[in-house]
């Protein structure tokens, strides 16, 4: 039998895919292309924005219509942080959630068996472990994930994802080590440390820095990224200890959301724009040629004209080399959903258009200033690949299928750097 699967979302996400996919090749299914025929579709959904869950819908749909004897199983954070609209989804036959994906391979063998609705959702409680698991390989990836914590405690005012993935917990630092060493012996040149808030990672005495130097020790791994990291859990000392982690990339994504003070205050975020600022100066004095990219939300209700000037300008003061911006989308169950003074949704798309404007205009000057300059391009597909601190380069010429090349960096669009093999 034949199993797809369709990844929507997060790293996380992305690596709870690749750990599915080896238990169905391992339980006999042959992994295909989600765009081809198969007998089971796997759906992981994401839930952070009101537009995830219409595209989970809308492919659990598809995918149900298209191949009507197929298996279509919906799982991830839609599932888990709203299972009523979950099991609502009648094209669903298997609807399980990311806290019953351990129960996929039994949930199909029963499903083939009888060929009756599934409905395994269960929520999330206080003191819940981090469930093991490990991955061998990443299909058709050049870099390797590994997920070393899920959850969250925040409870940022818009947000669901506590809800979807629980509390804080954390991946043992000696299977962190295990789990790196063996994707560096399969060919994994790069390791990618990832989680719901990565910065809250935690086994007993060890922090974050702990788990770079565990995935760093294998001589067959020689780079180590981080995720997204949450930038009240970056200390001076934090700072300090991973800037003496030779094989981290200098390329941090630091969650912003806004760079208004009053509106971060709405958010229940749990720092002031001055100390983001400062942050970012620290890490840009430690970690030499780094870059720092970032998320940026709009229109957050009670977002006056002048809090998004001051969000804009403060974006344009840091220059961070990438921003992804997305308009601010009310979640059921989320204390901003009930706040007064949404804003109209045409203002949430004239804000965002401008956000996206000043941010597109900073990463093209950024790509601009690299000319001229020679980089250390990991190859990923098709000529193209990343350096250490993530600036996207295509080769023009000839180059190896893969590997680590040298490359003089002699153009640049506003997408990416173009360069030739030296």
């Amino acid at each position: 039998m034949k199993a797809a699967l369709y990844t929507l979302g997060c790293k996380v996400n992305q690596y709870e895919s690749q750990v599915m996919a080896e238990a169905l090749a391992a339980h006999g299914y042959t992994i295909t292309d989600a765009s081809d025929s198969a007998d089971v579709y796997v759906v992981n959904s994401c839930t952070v924005t009101s537009e995830s869950d219409r595209k989970t819908r809308q492919i659990v749909r598809r995918l149900k219509r298209q191949n009507p004897d197929a298996a279509v199983v919906l799982t991830g954070c839609m599932p888990q942080a709203y299972p009523d609209a979950a099991e609502a989804l009648c094209e669903a036959d298997i609807v399980l959630g990311n806290r019953s994906n351990a129960r996929l391979l039994e949930a199909l063998d029963d499903f083939f068996a009888h060929r009756e609705r599934l409905l395994l959702t269960r929520a999330h409680e206080s003191g819940d472990p981090f469930v093991p698991c490990a991955i061998h390989s990443f299909y058709g990836r050049t870099r390797a994930e590994i997920k070393i914590e899920d959850g969250c405690n925040r409870f940022c005012a818009y947000c669901a994802i506590p809800y979807a993935r629980g509390r804080v917990r954390s991946k043992k630092l000696a299977d962190i080590r295990a789990e790196a060493s063996a994707l560096g012996s399969a060919g994994y040149a790069e390791i990618v440390l990832v989680g719901i808030n990565l910065s809250a990672y935690a086994d007993g005495e060890y922090d974050l820095c702990d788990a770079v130097r565990a995935a760093s020790e294998s001589d067959a791994v020689k780079r180590v990224r981080l995720g997204s990291l949450e930038p009240d859990h970056l200390t001076d000392s934090l700072i300090d200890r991973l800037s003496a982690c030779e094989k981290l990339c200098p390329q941090f994504h630091i969650s912003l959301q806004s760079g208004c003070d009053a509106t971060l205050r709405r958010m229940n975020r749990h720092y002031s724009a001055d100390e983001y600022r400062s942050l970012c100066r620290k890490l840009r004095e430690r970690f030499p040629d780094c870059t720092l990219s970032t998320d940026v939300m709009v229109g957050f209700p009670g977002e006056t004209q002048a809090d998004h000037a001051a969000s804009l300008a403060f974006v344009r003061e840091i220059g961070f080399e990438k921003t992804h911006v997305f308009p601010y989308s009310p979640r059921s169950g989320t204390r901003a959903a009930d706040m007064p003074d949404q804003v109209p949704k045409a203002v949430k798309e004239r804000r965002a258009a401008e956000m996206i404007a000043a941010t597109d205009a900073i990463r093209a000057a950024y790509l601009r200033s690299r000319i001229g300059t020679c980089v250390q391009v990991l190859l990923e597909e098709d000529g193209c690949g990343h350096t250490a601190n993530y600036l996207p380069v295509r080769i023009s010429g000839d180059c190896p299928a893969s590997g680590f090349v040298t490359v003089q960096i002699t153009d640049a669009d506003s997408e990416t750097c173009i360069g030739a093999v030296r």
